[in-house]
């Protein structure tokens, strides 16, 4: 039935809802995206319990680029059906489409966990492809470890209650990271600063405590987006072989008063159990803002509950590193940043000229390169972040495939097409240091920013 005869059919029978859904779905698949929006609101309105017109709206909002407003949709839809495996692997889809990889990955097991019919092998290989990982939900329908080894039918439906747990919190759980600081381009000094005062206390533990410390704590790292802070805390876990939990805001924020103070409270209480962990906190300045910004009391309740767990004042929080990460720190609360929490506080800058001819190497594998320098094209992407260098290997390798479709032929991507790469990517470092820069001159308490100075050359 076409979509003129089904209008004609909803005309007669306006409140149909099964037409009604057949109509708003086949408008949406013609790209007739506002009309389709009034259809699925109608039936929204006529019952509000049908999920499929909840799901049809919320598409439609995104593709009209009311993202913000999809997600809000879509987290109160996950929240009153969370056993709707399409909704979550639309929320994949979303996040995916934010760059937020490590979400989609989470998401999209719980998806396929719940009905496993609707795995989507390419959208599997795109999270992966962009540093995201699918959790443990997704290893045991598929009936093998994150080894890769088989496990027994009981394995895949039992579990510890650590596992359950960590599976109602959405966490990628004991997850063993293949990275290390080899993977990461350059960046020596921060290298140096996270061995010294991460990797050694937490490699020689008796030996710190003759000295009256102990292994653990908070480690604060900031700097320009795009500069590898989440791929540095990565590599961390790998180098001394941490449980790593990513903790993103969608983990710990709910809309039922209190329940954010417990999931935080859940958090700490797993990576507890199962030391030496690495809990990675992203977007902390969004976690941890400060209170003086805040005029509801939800916030600062659960910014009291992090500052608890921080101190150990509810357990003990040996062995367990505690990383954050944030493009923003002077939107940080002051009091994560005492000694005790936050005290370790590392910039992150763009990368200097050895780091990303690394970075350029890393990207030019499984690539067909024909003719390039790497140390011209190092010093043809000064100022770019590590994000940016990719963004030139991908611009010019969308040439290559242009010109290799025309041809028929596969067309090797040469170093004139990066150069004209390099020139077209601007660097997104420079709006951050504009910022950067006032707080550092104005808002530099105790020196804390002196880094940022240094780096701009007005300090030496």
């Amino acid at each position: 039935m076409d979509i003129d005869s089904l209008r004609a059919a909803v005309a007669v029978s306006p409140d149909n809802i099964p037409l009604l859904q057949i109509l708003a779905k086949a408008l949406e698949d013609a790209f007739e995206i506002n009309e389709a929006k009034n259809h699925y609101e109608k039936i929204i309105e006529i019952d509000p319990s049908q999920v499929q017109a909840h799901l049809g709206l919320i598409r439609i909002l995104d593709l009209r680029g009311e993202t913000s407003q999809a997600v809000v949709r879509l987290d109160v839809l996950c929240e009153k059906h969370p056993q709707c495996a399409e909704a979550w692997m639309l929320r994949a889809r979303i996040a995916m489409d934010e760059e937020d990889a490590a979400a989609a990955g989470t998401w999209y097991a719980k998806a396929v966990a719940l009905n496993a019919s609707i795995a989507d092998e390419n959208l599997m290989k795109q999270i992966i492809t962009a540093g995201g990982s699918i959790s443990g939900e997704e290893a045991k329908r598929r009936k093998v470890t994150h080894d890769g080894s088989e496990v027994d039918d009981d394995d895949v439906c039992g579990g510890t209650m650590d596992d359950v747990l960590s599976r109602e919190l959405d966490l990628e759980f004991r997850v063993k990271n293949t990275a290390r600081f080899a993977d990461v381009g350059g960046m020596e000094a921060v290298k140096e600063q996270i061995r010294m005062k991460i990797i050694f206390p937490l490699q020689n533990p008796a030996l710190f405590a003759s000295y009256g410390k102990k292994a653990g704590g908070g480690v604060l790292l900031y700097g320009p987006p795009g500069c590898g802070k989440t791929l540095m805390a990565r590599a961390t876990a790998g180098e001394i072989g941490a449980n790593f939990f990513a903790i993103g805001i969608h983990h710990i924020l709910n809309m039922y008063i209190g329940e954010s103070e417990n999931k935080l409270h859940q958090i700490f209480e797993l990576a507890r159990r199962n030391v030496p962990a690495v809990l990675f906190f992203d977007e902390m300045d969004a976690l941890a803002a400060d209170r003086r910004d805040m005029r509801q009391s939800a916030g600062r309740h659960l910014i009291n509950q992090f500052l608890q767990e921080l101190d150990g004042a509810i357990d003990n929080n040996d062995n367990i590193l505690i990383l954050g990460a944030t493009n923003a720190p002077w939107h940080v609360d002051n009091a994560f940043l005492r000694p005790g929490r936050f005290d370790r506080i590392i910039f992150v800058p763009p990368p200097d000229a050895v780091a990303r001819e690394e970075i350029c190497r890393i990207h030019a594998q499984g690539r067909p390169l024909s003719v390039w320098d790497e140390k011209d094209l190092a010093k043809r992407t000064e100022g770019l972040s590590g994000a940016d260098i990719k963004a030139v290997f991908d611009n010019a390798t969308e040439v290559a495939l242009t010109e290799a479709m025309r041809k028929g032929a596969v067309a090797p991507i040469t170093g004139k097409m990066l150069t004209q790469s390099a020139k077209d990517v601007k660097p997104s470092t420079r709006k951050w240091f504009e910022s950067a820069k006032n707080y550092a001159l104005y808002s530099n308490q105790g020196g804390m920013y002196d880094e940022i100075l240094v780096h701009l050359g007005i300090k030496k």
